[in-house]
């Protein structure tokens, strides 16, 4: 492999978690005996040794997030505190970087996938790097039909083979993606990708993700993560 460039790794955990339906926010709950989060956290520190960490908080969880730490002697990452979106929350992260290095790429990753590879994450930060490349966004083909639903509630299908299911990390060139996040939110953004696409950076490529790199969004997917990770022994 080439030698990676430098790197700042947003690992966001910013969200109340409400569609897991349990006390604690997903990103707290135990996974192998330990909390979510620090299996994301890890799987960065594997992939980019020499790349800093941003973990993106809730302020109300802030508390939570120490005391877990302690419990289990882990070492935090620097935290930014998040906003009341997604967005809000990767800008505050975003801002606070400080790029010198014209080469180096950021990193954004949902902190409920903890599952992702050393793969992954390579191919990503890699393919960011390639001349005239705006990002990389990791993406695994559908395996279900899918449809489109009009106003009237009727549906039309969709063509599958042409469609992917997006994952993180999304990587971008620092610089570019430090601009975008210069501009004013707007509901079209529904993740990194599309910020950079309203700011003119289009040239968004696809990288092969992972039917394994999951996000813990329901409680059954917590035990699919379990069945991986024991997979992984």
């Amino acid at each position: 492999m080439s030698s990676l460039p430098y790197t700042f790794n947003i690992i966001v955990a910013a969200g109340s978690g409400s569609r897991f339906g349990a006390d604690l926010p997903k990103q707290f709950c135990m996974l192998d005996g330990r909390p979510v989060l620090f299996h994301t956290i890890e799987a960065f520190r594997k992939a980019l040794p020499d790349g800093e960490i941003l973990l993106v908080l809730s302020e109300s969880h802030v508390d939570m997030w120490r005391d877990l730490c302690y419990r289990f002697d882990f070492v935090s990452p620097d935290i930014v505190c998040g906003g009341s979106s997604r967005w809000e929350s990767v800008r505050n992260a975003v801002m606070t970087l400080h790029v010198e290095k014209p080469e180096s790429v950021i990193t954004v990753h949902d902190g409920a996938r903890p599952l992702v590879s050393s793969t992954v994450i390579h191919d990503a930060v890699m393919a960011a790097c390639m001349p005239g490349v705006d990002g990389a966004v990791p993406a695994i083909a559908l395996t279900d039909s899918v449809r489109m639903l009009d106003d009237d509630g009727s549906s039309m299908p969709l063509a599958r083979q042409r469609l992917r299911a997006v994952q993180t990390p999304q990587a971008f060139p620092a610089g570019l993606l430090k601009e975008a996040y210069g501009l004013p939110f707007s509901p079209d953004f529904t993740d990194d990708a599309s910020v950079m696409a309203a700011y003119g950076h289009e040239n968004i490529i696809l990288t092969e993700g992972s039917a394994e790199n999951i996000k813990i969004t329901h409680r059954g997917d917590l035990a699919l993560a379990e069945f991986i990770l024991d997979g992984r022994r």
